[in-house]
């Protein structure tokens, strides 16, 4: 008995000097430890909702006085301009401090296209764009949030380099075209919302690529490059 005794004193000391991870000389898994939710109402989400908030606005600026006031383009001008930087600032604040949410994925370009749309909309109702330039970019618009919806319960197809390009181009192209400008500064408008015509046609036939890729894949893949 005094030897079994001293046996088990031994393992136990032995256990105990070992650390915690050791119970009764047996190796104790450590804990999981899971990762902290990312909650859905963070800054760039904010950012993103406020985008879309602002599109109302921007359109009452830009119809106000028969369209084409001085004061009020520059005013249409500044909230779309205001609006494009917090499609910039809100996706590298979610990369940067890990607020990657699926709402975000979803609703970023949700909010681009609403505010891409209705300015070209707008522009063109002001005849100040042909109206053909806007329907192909709105129905190519239209259609990749339709399919993104349609494989959303297999993945999210979050916005390539390409798809990036393209907005900002049209940004730009809108941003100089809404500017009460005429000459050359109109022309160079022009002469962008062509480059970014061909790259929403373009960068529209890789994301039906990828989500042909995701739909017929394995659930949760997929990446627009």
């Amino acid at each position: 008995m005094t030897v079994q005794r001293d046996e088990l004193e031994g393992r136990w000391g032995e256990a105990a000097a070992a650390g915690p991870g050791f119970a009764g000389g047996v190796p104790r898994p450590e804990p999981v430890v899971e990762p902290a939710a990312v909650p859905l109402l963070n800054i760039a989400n904010i950012l993103t909702i406020l985008r879309i908030a602002i599109v109302p606005l921007f359109l009452l600026a830009l119809f106000a006085r028969g369209g084409h006031d001085t004061g009020w383009r520059w005013g249409a001008a500044a909230l779309f301009g205001v609006a494009a930087i917090t499609d910039r600032i809100d996706g590298q604040l979610a990369r940067k401090y890990g607020l990657v949410t699926d709402f975000g994925k979803l609703a970023d370009p949700i909010a681009d296209k609403a505010l891409i749309g209705a300015a070209l909309i707008g522009l063109s109702a002001l005849h100040d764009l042909p109206w053909w330039i806007t329907w192909v970019i709105v129905a190519r618009e239209l259609g990749i949030t339709l399919l993104r919806l349609a494989v959303i319960r297999r993945g999210v197809i979050p916005a390539g380099r390409g798809g990036k390009l393209k907005t900002l181009v049209q940004s730009v192209a809108i941003g100089v075209l809404l500017l009460p400008l005429s000459g050359g500064f109109a022309a160079a408008g022009m002469d962008l919302m062509y480059v970014a015509m061909v790259l929403t046609v373009v960068t529209g036939l890789d994301y039906v690529v990828q989500a042909a890729r995701l739909w017929f894949g394995s659930p949760g893949g997929g990446r627009a490059a």
